[in-house]
């Protein structure tokens, strides 16, 4: 940040972002996809934090450093005007540093903007993930890659006009926030990168992204615990996993995720396009979801819900046998683009709690090779409006192609 990192005053007739105008989301996509695998630096001086760097709001003068590598942040504004890298070995680290490495705590109305970089130089990090190439070690015990930019606890937060680069995992993390807002901002890592979310929320409220290009090798945003009130729009995403909704229920406390609409979108290059996913044996619900003009690109799963995670040591209370995560009011609504596998839709719900009152209406997708993409439902009911191809496969739905009276 500008005065390194210390510039926490909004600078006067600092221009507040125009709104951008998307009419060509592809095209925007495809711009950006382009140049994801060159470095973002820009060449103004670049700024080399010690290890975890912990932001706080808390009352203590503006920028004061302690042994801890603690910064108190007030209220305001820091700008990011040119590079903040972070070390580039697993050993500068510490065990206690946590998985930190810029992590705002407590700090309220923030605003973190400009054309600056922030790179995690995660290279290191993915070599040596659980993710990665150890994902078959049950017994593996590499220390927990660092969030590359994290708030917690944070309120009134903006995020915007920055990039972020080669996280060592997620990118931007937002764990129990409300009203947090992200918007014209780059996200990029390769594709191999391990974990590499762009966006993530946890435990998070209203909370509202727009504008964003990602291009990472984890989900380009993804959400567990319990979020509410969550919206996605004009996103460019690929490669990557695609928009996720869990893994839900992995704990025995109960999860709740609920209205969260994405809407217009770019998706290509993807192992999936829009998942929800649940723990087979978990707690809590999933509804009131709207995913909505969405354009994607060989994609190998495009719509997909799965129930069937594989089941986690910790029963949800006695009823284990009995209960799963809920999955209801999910609707998909002009979907189309181009499948790489056969099954373009997947709905793979649970046998006691099964998936209810799920919509597709205007739902085009087909094969990149050209041939005929099919649908597989197990437990879901629903309906279908308008032509949806592949025909429809839920429980109570009409004929594909037919259009509604």
């Amino acid at each position: 940040m500008d005065g390194g990192l210390c510039q926490h005053q909004r600078p006067r007739g600092h221009p507040r972002p125009r709104r951008q105008v998307v009419p060509d989301l592809a095209g925007d996509a495809r711009r950006a996809l382009q140049g994801r695998d060159h470095d973002l630096r820009t060449s103004l001086p670049s700024f080399l934090p010690p290890r975890a760097l912990l932001l706080s709001g808390m009352h203590a003068p503006a920028c004061a450093f302690s042994l801890i590598e603690s910064w108190f942040v007030p209220r305001r504004a820091g700008q990011v005007s040119g590079n903040i890298i972070a070390p580039d070995s697993p050993e500068d680290w510490e065990r206690r540093d946590g998985g930190k490495w810029l992590h705002f705590f407590q700090v309220q109305d923030l605003t973190v903007s400009g054309g600056g970089v922030i790179d995690g130089r995660g290279q290191e990090w993915w070599a040596q993930a659980c993710k990665g190439r150890h994902r078959n070690d049950k017994h593996c015990t590499a220390p927990e890659a660092p969030k590359a930019l994290h708030f917690e606890e944070c309120h009134g937060v903006r995020v915007q006009g920055v990039t972020l680069q080669n996280g060592q995992q997620q990118h931007l993390t937002f764990t129990r926030c409300s009203n947090a807002r992200a918007s014209f901002l780059r996200v990029a890592s390769p594709e191999s990168s391990p974990g590499t979310d762009g966006i993530h929320l946890v435990n998070s409220i209203s909370v509202h992204v727009n504008d964003i290009h990602i291009a990472t090798g984890g989900a380009c945003v993804s959400m567990v615990g319990n979020c509410t009130d969550v919206r996605l729009r004009y996103i460019s995403c690929g490669p990557g996993n695609g928009i996720s909704i869990g893994s839900i229920g992995e704990t025995p406390v109960a999860d709740r995720l609920e209205k969260i609409e994405v809407d217009t979108m770019f998706i290509a290059n993807t192992s999936n396009g829009l998942l929800i996913k649940t723990w087979q044996d978990g707690c809590g619900y999933a509804r009131k979801v709207k995913f909505a003009n969405v354009v994607m690109k060989n994609v190998s799963d495009p719509i997909i819900i799965d129930q069937y995670r594989s089941e986690h040591p910790i029963p949800c209370g006695s009823t284990a046998a009995t209960r799963t995560v809920a999955v209801e009011k999910i609707d998909y609504v002009n979907i189309a683009g181009t499948s790489a596998s056969k099954r373009a839709v997947t709905f793979s719900c649970s046998d006691v709690v099964p998936c209810r009152q799920v919509s597709l209406k205007d739902v085009n997708l087909k094969r990149l090779s050209g041939r005929g993409a099919s649908a597989y439902c197990r437990s879901a009911s629903g309906k279908a409006a308008g032509v949806v191809v592949p025909e429809s496969c839920l429980a109570g739905a009409r004929a594909a192609g037919v259009e509604e009276q």
